[in-house]
């Protein structure tokens, strides 16, 4: 379970050539606008107004920039080891290399929640712009095709009915993963037209907005606290960044990319840093013209895109009756062709890196062949596009988006924390190894890059904790069963598995002790009725204590099998 991956085993395989190779085609503009792709989706037009509104007021631009400064930390660690290992599997990766294999499975197995849980959320949502797009030329799709079963919707008469499929949502993963499956630079070429399309919309509305701005809609620019924690002043402006950090994640995507990139060393750096400036950038623009077309407090009780069409409605002139004349009423459809669009190239680069990352694990033998068999037509993974587009099509389908949306952020949380880690050991590790790129002011950098994530992780739901929890604990017990007696890096010797699998069993133990603590926890604490999640939490680490005891003191595993060929 300790075993590290050689720096220049993972050289070689970055250097690898052949049809069993992924295609080199991405440039670094491909990669910026992978990075853009990734990080504006839906969450720049949807948090802002609502994080202005109950956090910061006009101190928002702030928010985003200490949001900014956070992401920038990881950024920073993720492109020194992107210039150092061009290897796809991004974080997995990185950890193999630095905090060994257990690790590496705990961060590869966690990433699932960032990239194909998070797309399926995304393709959720992009089913619910896509009934608002149609409804705006009367085409109504029937509600019962557009929700999951556990989702329902009231009807114009009154009725309530329940969905039964989300017919959308699978339609854009489907299409999304055939795009992957034809090749990395076709999907690149059109990640580049989605973002070019979804900027300029970005771009118009600062462009357009900037003439209707009202200096008096900034005062006062940080109000003042209302007497509750988070509720403006300091800590509302901190909690708003802990909001909108999350409009930030994807910009890490990049570098799951890096065995189709030309020229890794140099172009990994730029295409995570690069993306991640000219974002910031953006949204820092954005949520001025936002909050000064119109005061904050116009965005109370505002949900999804509702808060954008505010603003939009405040630029132009009041009326002889004393009503706002908007003077662009045609921006609020682009806005949603923008969100659209974003939500599919999100979706893309999501696809993208989830199977690159079980590719790398997949090549490392702790996950099976299938998911890193190259098409030698397309030179990608297809195989395990194939079977991400059908698990991720059944989760989008069948699943609400409130079950699964702060999975993502903790997921990726969690993965930042370890590549901020790994750089401090990779220093003192290897201190010498070639870097084409490196992290300024470690262990600083690093470190503050930790405080932060874990700072955020910590204000996060306790139920979202629990969803981790339960997700870990089977990645460790797929480990157990498969991954640690496969591991190409394993000595497959008696002892060494046997001290391997009581190690992990224990670790098993500790997490399923874990989530009783905090499933009580949150019992305790609920606002509402958690009886289920409680008793789930209950008997599911119920039954793993006991599953990893017996690993741990009863079970004694046996060396793989090698077949010798005459």
């Amino acid at each position: 379970m300790n075993f590290r991956k050689p720096l220049d085993s993972l050289i070689k395989e970055a250097e690898a050539i052949g049809e069993h190779s992924l295609k080199r085609t991405l440039t670094s503009y491909h990669l910026v606008a992978l990075g853009i792709g990734a990080i504006i989706g839906a969450g720049l037009f949807s948090i802002t107004g609502g994080a202005a509104a109950n956090n910061a007021g006009p101190a928002i631009t702030i928010s985003f920039i200490i949001a900014a400064v956070g992401c920038a930390f990881a950024g920073l660690c993720y492109a020194e080891f992107a210039s150092m290992i061009p290897v796809a599997g991004s974080a997995y990766t990185y950890s193999y290399a630095t905090l060994g294999e257990f690790i590496a499975w705990v961060i590869g197995w966690d990433l699932v929640l960032e990239y194909a849980v998070g797309a399926a959320t995304v393709s959720i949502s992009w089913s619910r712009y896509l009934v608002k797009f149609l409804d705006y030329y009367n085409i109504h799709l029937p509600a019962q095709m557009t929700m999951s079963p556990f989702d329902s919707a009231t009807l114009a008469d009154g009725s309530v009915i329940s969905g039964v499929i989300n017919l959308p949502a699978v339609f854009i993963i489907v299409v999304m993963s055939l795009v992957l499956i034809k090749g990395t630079k076709e999907s690149a070429y059109i990640n580049a037209i989605i973002v070019t399309l979804k900027v300029a919309v970005v771009l118009v509305f600062i462009a357009l907005g900037w003439a209707y701005i009202k200096t008096e809609n900034y005062v006062p620019y940080v109000p003042q606290n209302t007497g509750t924690f988070g509720a403006f002043g300091f800590s509302g402006i901190v909690r708003a960044a802990a909001i909108v950090f999350f409009a930030y994640i994807g910009f890490d995507a990049v570098s799951t990319a890096a065995q189709e990139a030309k020229n890794p060393k140099k172009d990994m750096p730029i295409g995570i840093l690069v993306s991640l400036l000219i974002c910031t950038l953006l949204y820092i623009l954005f949520a001025h013209v936002m909050t000064g077309v119109t005061n904050y407090t116009s965005f109370k009780g505002q949900d999804g895109i509702a808060p954008v069409a505010v603003a939009i409605d405040h630029m132009g002139s009041v009326g002889p009756d004393g009503t706002m004349i908007p003077a662009f009423p045609w921006l609020n459809k682009a806005i949603i062709i923008a969100i659209l669009a974003g939500y599919a190239s999100v979706i893309l680069v999501m696809l993208m890196g989830q199977s690159r990352v079980f590719f790398s694990m997949s090549k490392d033998g702790l996950l099976p062949k299938v998911f890193s068999e190259v098409n030698p037509k397309f030179r990608t993974p297809a195989k395990s596009n194939l079977l991400f587009m059908l698990f991720v099509s059944l989760f989008a389908a069948f699943v609400p988006a409130r079950v699964v949306g702060e999975m993502t952020s903790i997921g990726t949380l969690f993965a930042f924390i370890l590549v901020c880690i790994g750089i401090i050991v990779m220093r003192v590790k290897m201190p010498d190894a070639p870097r084409a790129f490196k992290t300024p002011l470690v262990p600083l950098v690093p470190i503050l890059g930790v405080a932060t994530c874990l700072f955020m992780m910590v204000f996060l739901p306790l139920d979202t904790w629990i969803r981790l929890i339960v997700w870990m604990v089977i990645g460790v017990t797929l480990y157990l069963a498969y991954g640690m007696k496969n591991s190409l890096l394993s000595d497959n010797k008696k002892e060494t598995l046997f001290n391997s699998n009581k190690s992990v069993s224990l670790i098993g133990a500790a997490l399923s002790v874990l989530l009783i603590i905090v499933a009580v926890a949150h019992h305790f604490t609920a606002e509402y009725d958690d009886t289920i999640i409680y008793m789930f939490s209950l008997i599911f680490a119920a039954v793993n204590i006991l599953f990893y005891l017996y690993r741990a003191y009863v079970f004694v595993p046996k060396p793989k099998e090698i077949k010798v060929h005459s």
